[in-house]
C-alpha cells in the first residue's frame, strides 16, 4: 500500500517535524505509521476544539473511534468542527477523514488491527484528559492526583505509539532478528512515555494557566506546593527541585529509547535515525528545562530550527560509524544508556 497523495500532502501539511522523521523511514511501513498519525491526528483536532461543548466533542470522538473499530457504517460530518479551526490543514483533517478512514480500510489484516489498537488506546486517553479536566478553568486548577495516573495518561497518548512502532517496524523490516523481545517492546513504549513526558514539562505553564496539572499532587503535596501558586517566584526553591526530578524520570524514559535505538539491527539506518531525531532533540529540550529559571521556563523553552538542524547533520555523520553514533546521546549522571548496536 502507497498513501494516497491528497492523504500524504495532508500528512505533509499538518505533521510539522514529523513529517521528516516519517520521510526517512522504510517505504514498508511509511504509509502505516503515516497513516495512524493522521488518524490520531484528527482525533487530537477534536479534542482541542474548546470552543464545542465537551459533551459534543466525546461524541465525536466516539463516533471515530467506532469508525476505527468498524463497529460503525455512519458517515461522519464534522463540519462544524472544522469551521471552527483556524489552520486550513486542520479543517482538511477534519474534512478528509472519510479518505483516512478508507485508506485504513486498504491495510493488510495484521497492520489494521496493530493500527486500529493504538489508535483505540490513543482516543481513550484523549476522552480521559477531556473528562478529568472537564471542570478547569483559570483560577481553577485541576490536577493528577498519583504519579500512575501521570504514567498510565503517558501510556495512552505515546508510550502505545512505540508500541506501535515497534511491531509494525519488527513485522516488515526486520522479524528475524534475534532480539531481546519483552525489553525491546518496553524500552519502545518508554521511549514515546518520555518524549511525551518531555512536551508536558515544557508546557506545564501553559497547561497551568488552562487550569491542568499534570504533575501529580502526590509529589506536591509533600512539600506543601499547590497547582494555584505552583510557579509563584516565592516557590520557586520548592518548585524546582520537584520539576527537575519529573526531568530526570524524562531522561531515563529518552535513555530507555536510547537504548532501544541502539538494538535496532545495524543495517536498520532508516529507522535508527527516525528513532534518533526526536530523543536527541528531547535530551536538547531536558538540558534547556534543567538550566532554566522560573522566569524562563514560563516564556516556553524550546529547541531553535537551528538546533535542529545540526542534530540532523551530525546523526547523518555519524550513522556509519557506531562508535561515534554511540556517542551521540549523552544525558547527565547514571542516565546514560549502555545498549550497543548489533551487527
Amino acid at each position: 500500500m502507497s498513501m494516497p497523495k491528497p492523504l500524504n500532502d495532508l500528512l505533509r501539511d499538518t505533521s510539522r517535524s514529523f513529517y521528516l522523521t516519517l520521510r526517512v523511514l522504510p517505504a514498508a511501513v511509511r504509509p502505516q505509521i503515516g497513516l495512524a498519525y493522521l488518524l490520531a491526528r484528527t482525533a487530537d483536532t477534536i479534542a482541542d476544539t474548546e470552543i464545542i461543548p465537551l459533551e459534543q466533542r466525546l461524541t465525536a470522538l466516539q463516533q471515530l473511534g467506532g469508525r476505527i473499530l468498524s463497529h460503525s457504517t455512519a458517515r461522519l460530518e464534522f463540519g462544524e468542527l472544522a469551521r471552527q479551526q483556524g489552520a486550513p490543514a486542520e479543517q482538511q483533517l477534519l474534512h478528509k477523514v472519510e479518505a483516512s478512514l478508507a485508506a485504513l480500510r486498504s491495510l493488510s489484516p495484521a497492520d489494521s488491527l496493530l493500527v486500529r489498537e493504538v489508535l483505540t488506546t490513543i482516543i481513550s486517553g484523549q476522552e480521559l484528559d477531556l473528562r478529568r479536566f472537564a471542570g478547569a478553568e483559570v483560577g481553577k486548577i485541576i490536577a493528577l492526583e498519583t504519579a500512575a495516573e501521570l504514567e498510565d495518561y503517558t501510556y495512552r497518548v505515546a508510550g502505545c505509539v512505540g508500541e506501535f512502532w515497534t511491531k509494525i517496524c519488527r513485522a516488515h523490516l526486520f522479524p528475524r532478528a534475534l532480539l531481546d523481545e519483552r525489553q525491546f517492546v518496553t524500552d519502545g513504549i518508554r521511549f514515546g512515555k518520555g518524549l511525551q513526558l518531555v512536551n508536558i514539562l515544557r508546557d506545564l505553564p501553559a497547561d497551568l494557566k488552562m487550569g491542568r496539572c499534570y504533575l501529580p499532587t502526590q509529589h506536591l503535596d509533600p512539600v506543601n506546593l499547590h497547582p494555584e501558586t505552583l510557579m509563584s517566584p516565592v516557590n520557586e526553591q520548592k518548585f524546582l527541585p520537584v520539576f527537575h526530578s519529573q526531568l530526570d524520570r524524562a531522561q531515563a524514559h529518552l535513555t530507555a529509547g536510547w537504548r532501544y535505538t541502539n538494538t535496532l539491527p545495524f543495517s536498520q539506518f532508516r529507522v535508527r535515525l527516525a528513532c534518533a531525531w526526536p530523543i536527541l532533540i528531547g535530551e536538547r529540550t531536558l538540558n534547556k528545562l534543567r538550566a532554566a529559571s522560573l522566569t524562563e521556563l514560563k516564556q516556553r523553552v524550546k529547541v531553535s530550527r537551528s538546533e535542529i538542524r545540526l542534530i540532523l547533520f551530525r546523526s547523518l555523520v555519524a550513522s556509519p560509524f557506531p562508535p561515534v553514533w554511540r556517542k551521540l546521546y549523552s544525558p547527565p549522571g547514571k542516565a546514560v544508556a549502555s545498549g550497543r548496536v548489533l551487527p
